[in-house]
């Protein structure tokens, strides 16, 4: 009886693990509008200035927080892939680096973006790195 109960369990469990996931992390590696002159600022709420996205065709720039930053960005809207690269920034020194220096090490890892409404969300993978919301 216990085999029993134990096997019953185990196949509940395996099978509530499937359907868990959220309804942006489906959307991972497919098809996404495109992002191109688009401008986004940082949903969380961090200590000093909130960190921005402005995207310009194959540009990108913003606020890390701190520092301006500029670099190139590679998306594909079919397969809702995303790469920042080429990243530099000016190099004032400010009261909390930890939120740009992670920032940037996030903007970084970005490979795939979803799109949901007014909402940006950068993946590293299914990881979800960063969150936007659409500014103006």
């Amino acid at each position: 009886m216990k085999r029993v109960f134990l096997s019953l369990c185990t196949v509940v469990v395996l099978a509530s693990c499937g359907t868990m996931a959220s309804s942006s992390s489906s959307k991972v590696g497919k098809s996404q509008p495109s992002i191109s002159a688009t401008k986004w600022v940082l949903a969380d709420n961090v200590k000093g200035k909130t960190p921005t996205l402005n995207i310009d065709g194959a540009k990108v720039t913003g606020n890390a927080g701190c520092n301006s930053y500029f670099g190139t960005l590679s998306t594909d809207a079919a397969s809702g892939s995303f790469m920042a690269s080429q990243l530099g920034s000016t190099k004032m020194a400010c009261e909390n680096m930890s939120v740009e220096q992670n920032f940037m090490s996030m903007m970084q890892k970005a490979n795939k973006y979803v799109v949901s409404g007014t909402t940006l969300e950068l993946y590293q993978d299914n990881l979800l790195l960063l969150k936007f919301n659409k500014s103006e």
